[in-house]
């Protein structure tokens, strides 16, 4: 039996890593990762996986196999920051997915794209509200356009506020549950963004991992979301972890709700397994530590 050649974009990253490490896991599996270490991290590197250093608008270059499928993570992915960021938010997020998606279209491979469930919030509008949302939302657009243009295979997925370990916990991309994570162990305050009430479907990188293989393997066309059900306030979270709150001034693209599309990633057998208040009472029994 042939091996399956997969490539994972931003392989070195938190999700990235917990993917490439499920897939490595299988035997009949080759994995490869494409990262060019933005937020990525040779600590998050694990067995079994080569590793290729570069941006993924230089994919032709780097990458001189062909992959049965590419798992396209590697883009920008900061709401709020990327006001900041811009020309690193259209280089990542905009030349990258043009040359993957020529790769994939010259050696006839299925891509799996990692879309932003941003493009969803506040009823639709959230799809312009920040340059990250903005480009996340024309790139879902452009693979179904490479789909119905070229007959690229695609799969579209979209993540809901992903947590667990490898999170960056500190710095201007941290990500909320790591970063509250983080204060905890060092008596600080917890920070939130004004008004609080800003609700978010957290969703365990295992049960991310579960859904990006099994659309991976069995899901073609748009709207697979991966996402929790259960929505809590970034005020409820922090109660969950019970610190003292500092509220911090309102920011720009900070969405209110958004809508958890699941359906279709239910249909493949996919569910979430995992709890967030029970990962929090899980640090908290372990003071933070895990």
């Amino acid at each position: 039996m042939n091996r399956k050649k997969i490539l994972v974009t931003g392989g070195a990253g938190f999700v990235g890593s917990h993917l490439c490490e499920r897939l490595a896991q299988n035997s009949q599996n080759e994995v490869y990762s494409l990262d060019n270490y933005f937020t990525g991290s040779t600590d998050n590197h694990v067995p079994g996986v080569e590793y290729i250093k570069g941006n993924t608008s230089d994919i032709d270059k780097l990458v001189s196999f062909r992959p049965d499928i590419v798992y396209h993570l590697g883009e920008y992915s900061r709401v709020e920051q990327s006001f900041d960021d811009m020309e690193a938010v259209w280089k990542f997020n905009k030349d990258g997915i043009f040359s993957v998606l020529e790769f994939v279209r010259k050696n006839g491979c299925k891509i799996l794209y990692a879309g932003s469930s941003t493009k969803f919030g506040d009823g639709g509008l959230g799809r312009s509200a920040s340059p990250y949302a903005w480009t996340k939302a024309t790139n879902t657009e452009l693979v179904m356009n490479y789909g119905d243009w070229f007959n690229v295979p695609y799969a579209i997925t979209y993540f809901y506020n992903v947590y667990g370990g490898r999170e960056i916990a500190s710095g201007k991309y941290a990500t909320l549950i790591a970063l509250f994570k983080e204060k905890m162990k060092n008596g600080e305050p917890l920070t939130v963004v004004s008004p609080g009430n800003q609700k978010r479907n957290f969703t365990h990188i295992e049960d991310i991992i579960d859904g990006l293989v099994l659309v991976g393997d069995y899901g073609y066309g748009d709207e697979f979301g991966i996402g929790c059900p259960d929505s809590y306030s970034i005020l409820d979270v922090a109660k969950m972890f019970g610190g003292q709150v500092e509220m911090l001034p309102e920011r720009r693209g900070n969405r209110m709700v958004a809508d958890v599309i699941t359906d279709k990633t239910n249909a493949l057998g996919w569910s979430p397994k995992r709890s967030l208040k029970d990962y929090i009472s899980e640090l908290r029994s372990l003071n933070w530590d895990v």
